[in-house]
């Protein structure tokens, strides 16, 4: 195991074109821009106003599209999706967007999130008789919206938001128009911008920035946004929920210059470092330095609020991606030095700081800690910009089981010794909120097991070949 992080499981994109430009090629970029959030597959969908194209297959963004099939894609709507699956369970059928074609219509669905009801809803379609294609339940919500789309888009969107119970960002391309929606918790992100005549959505602001759209606002919790000629059509959610956005996207999932729900990602992670300087007080050391990409904005934050300088000491190769040959098994224990490598210069005979966003395993920390004594530093104090993770996720990141964290099964102290750092401090829950300046409505269920829903007992939601 490299990566020893919790991941999210993908990024959507939608656009549409008052002025009747081919969105195919801007979709794309968008998607580059969420690539991040899913590196297993991609698929873009568009509508010419008769009839929806697309293309979808594994493997990132430019392993799947090139000029000549984004230029077959013709059309002035379209959506697109990014994917990531955990390991075994790469199948190209589980590619989003999910395309239905019905009756004399059809639509194109991709999703951010995950159910926690899809496998009662899919067995109740089962016995109805209704086939399934894939193992995804991203399905489920396809299922449940052509059945009910002879009662007019809007009131199938309805229909189905009341039954569906998990995290959801949607976009939806139907012939005419494009559609966007949030779960009533607002547990994933999406937003909403504008380039001259053409209307995007996407997951993070990264994407509109990415090809020059001007960011209008973020879809709200239960919101439903209908886009066509006629312009924008939001329907907000008659149902009260408490707002609860996932904190982990600002400590780790968003793109740093993404804002999401009007907080910076990077200005989050740096107040974090800024914090957790502050209960270190008086430690001696001689180098701030992050643990690549993730931690450079709290160690930047850590370093200017603590006096101790900041350097990086350690090294990201960048170059490693899914189809990565997996090393022998004597490589494979010590897999950190294939994604890692140590500045020795920069650590040798120093007192280092090292930041990192969180510790899920314990396993990657271990080594890294490992890496930075065999290169000479004198004490390595390690430090987390989030409280210790205790609590899996059900709304759409990919986690262990709670018996594999290792927040849930020690203590501070026996994750330094197991470990190996001389000391190691967590931010405080009451800090994490700190770093939001104020704002609240966030899902902290991964910290304090407070689930913003009933959620399934632990080992029986794997109907679905992945949380999706």
């Amino acid at each position: 195991m490299y990566d020893d992080k919790f991941h999210d499981e993908c990024g959507v994109m939608g656009i549409f074109s008052n002025d009747n430009k081919n969105v195919s090629q801007l979709i794309y970029y968008g998607l580059y821009a969420l690539q991040h959030r899913g590196q297993e597959s991609a698929g873009i969908a568009v509508s010419n106003g008769e009839k929806i194209e697309y293309r979808k297959d594994q493997g990132l963004v430019a392993e799947v599209f090139n000029n000549e099939n984004l230029k077959a894609l013709k059309g002035f709507s379209g959506i697109g999706h990014v994917r990531y699956s955990t390991t075994g369970d790469s199948l190209a059928v589980n590619a989003q967007p999910l395309v239905v074609n019905y009756k004399n219509s059809g639509f194109a669905l991709g999703h951010n999130g995950n159910l926690v009801n899809a496998s009662e809803i899919r067995e109740m379609l089962e016995d109805e008789g209704v086939i399934f294609q894939t193992t995804i339940d991203t399905e489920v919500i396809a299922n449940l919206l052509a059945r009910n789309l002879s009662k007019g888009i809007e009131q199938a969107l309805t229909q189905v938001t009341g039954i569906v119970k998990g995290a959801y960002a949607l976009v939806i391309q139907t012939d005419k128009e494009l559609i966007g929606l949030r779960d009533p918790h607002g547990l994933r992100p999406l937003c909403l911008g504008k380039i001259d005549e053409t209307y995007v959505l996407a997951s993070e602001s990264c994407a509109l920035d990415t090809i020059g759209a001007t960011f209008i606002r973020d879809i709200d919790p239960g919101e439903i946004i209908i886009i066509n000629k006629e312009g924008v059509n939001s329907i907000k959610s008659k149902r009260w929920c408490k707002k609860a956005s996932c904190i982990f996207e600002l400590i780790y999932f968003a793109r740093p210059d993404s804002v999401l729900d009007g907080i910076n990602a990077n200005s989050y992670r740096y107040k974090t470092g800024r914090i957790l300087a502050k209960i270190d007080e008086g430690l001696k050391a001689d180098r701030v330095i992050p643990v690549p990409d993730s931690g450079i904005p709290a160690a930047i934050g850590y370093s200017e609020a603590s006096g101790i300088p900041f350097g990086i000491g350690l090294i990201k190769n960048r170059y490693i991606g899914r189809t990565f040959i997996q090393p022998t098994q004597e490589l494979r224990e010590q897999g950190v030095l294939i994604k890692l490598n140590v500045l020795k210069k920069n650590v040798e005979g120093k007192r280092v700081v090292i930041i990192d966003d969180s510790i899920v395993r314990g396993t990657t920390s271990r080594r890294i800690v490992k890496l930075l004594r065999d290169a000479g530093a004198l004490e390595v104090h390690f430090r987390v910009s989030s409280p210790p993770v205790q609590y899996p996720c059900h709304f759409g990141i990919d986690t262990p089981t709670r018996d594999q964290l290792i927040g849930a099964t020690k203590t501070v102290e026996e994750i330094r010794q197991m470990i190996g750092a001389d000391s190691l401090k967590f931010l405080s829950e009451e800090g994490m909120l700190q770093a939001t300046a104020g704002k609240n409505g966030f899902c902290k269920a991964c910290f304090d097991g407070d689930y913003p829903m009933e959620v399934p007992i632990e080992g029986s939601k794997m109907q679905f070949e992945k949380m999706e």
